[in-house]
């Protein structure tokens, strides 16, 4: 399925979470792969946006929450209106949570553990949504963070552009 947006289009979304350490899934196998996992890692799944209001403080958020002393082993996104099918994966795994974006999901051994909805970042600030997901990582996560080095954080792009501004998929 093509995608909605130009992929070209979304790049700075995209790299402002790979500049915190994010991975990005390309594929559904890729999903499979890190949310399946059943070991004791933890994983973050950020569902990415282009949606300006949420997106826009989900995304400062998730970075800010990295800065904590303590974070997920692994941090993975998608970016929905672009890796449809990969989205369409991650989705398969939050049985009984209607799909949103921006979303944000921690799992535990390949099961859900705790999920942010659109609906409880849309109104969020980044500053709330990070204090959110601390809280999170201290109960649930032992990996040492930040994960980036505190002097790099502070030069992380960032893309507050609205939908309304993004290209759409001209094929």
């Amino acid at each position: 399925m093509p995608p909605t947006y130009d992929p070209e289009d979304v790049r700075p979304m995209w790299e402002e979470l790979e500049f915190v350490g994010f991975e990005s899934l390309r594929t559904p196998e890729a999903v499979a792969e890190v949310l399946d996992a059943q070991d004791d890692k933890t994983t973050l799944l950020v569902i990415n946006s282009v949606c300006g209001c949420a997106a826009g403080n989900c995304r400062p958020g998730v970075a800010l929450a990295l800065q904590n002393d303590v974070i997920p082993d692994r941090l993975v996104t998608a970016f929905a209106g672009v890796d449809t099918e990969t989205v369409a994966a991650a989705r398969e795994r939050l049985q009984g949570i209607p799909p949103s974006s921006p979303f944000i999901a921690l799992f535990k051994g390949g099961r859900l553990v705790a999920a942010l909805e659109r609906k409880h970042i849309e109104n969020a600030s980044a500053q709330d949504v990070a204090q959110a997901l601390v809280q999170l990582f201290d109960e649930e996560c032992s990996r040492k963070g930040p994960s980036i080095p505190p002097e790099q954080f502070k030069d992380r792009p960032y893309d507050d552009r609205c939908s309304s501004s993004i290209g759409l998929y001209p094929g």
